[in-house]
């Protein structure tokens, strides 16, 4: 008997090119003027998260500097900050990939959160030694809508991965 809360579905090989693909679509938000309204998730950090943990030998801290210094180029922001951030993210992410892929995705967005948080505090740290002022903690609820959207985001990134449920003959898998 299988247990409730998984799913019985075998997973395809995920391509690196949708993988990039979903990253391109993560910075494209990042770069919509949102202003300064809090709760704005960053997408490129959710994003990486993700695939750093679904796929830790194929995205790691190259794609996390890749698109950190593009985010600090098309925000506007001091260059390396956001690279920096990423960088830890994606360190913190796939060291605890096997750990959290025990876990379903609602748990797993616990274990998200301390990683997201831990990005947020680098980039502020960053900020307050160039001499910015401290943005607030309305800032830090950005990483809780982020983990708000784990789940969604998780089963939305999975979705070209599912092989179709009922049998077809003419398939070899």
């Amino acid at each position: 008997m299988q247990p409730t809360n998984r799913s019985s579905r075998i997973l395809l090989p995920v391509r690196l090119g949708f993988i990039y693909f979903s990253l391109m679509v993560a910075l494209a938000l990042a770069y919509v003027p949102t202003g300064r309204f809090p709760g704005v998730p960053d997408w490129v950090a959710l994003v990486l998260a993700f695939w750093c943990i679904r796929e830790p030998l194929r995205i790691g801290m190259g794609a996390g500097f890749l698109f950190g210094v593009l985010v600090d180029i098309g925000q506007g922001a001091a260059m390396g900050q956001h690279a920096l951030a990423y960088v830890v993210l994606a360190y913190l992410a796939t060291g605890l990939a096997r750990r959290v892929m025990w876990f379903p995705p609602l748990l797993q967005a616990l274990h998200v959160l301390p990683m997201l948080l831990a990005s947020q505090m680098l980039m502020v740290a960053v900020r307050l030694i160039a001499g910015a002022e401290f943005p607030g903690w309305a800032y830090f609820l950005s990483s809780f809508t982020a983990v708000a959207l784990w789940v969604p985001l998780n089963y939305l990134l999975l979705l070209p991965q599912y092989q179709p449920v009922d049998r077809d003959d003419n398939r070899p898998i």
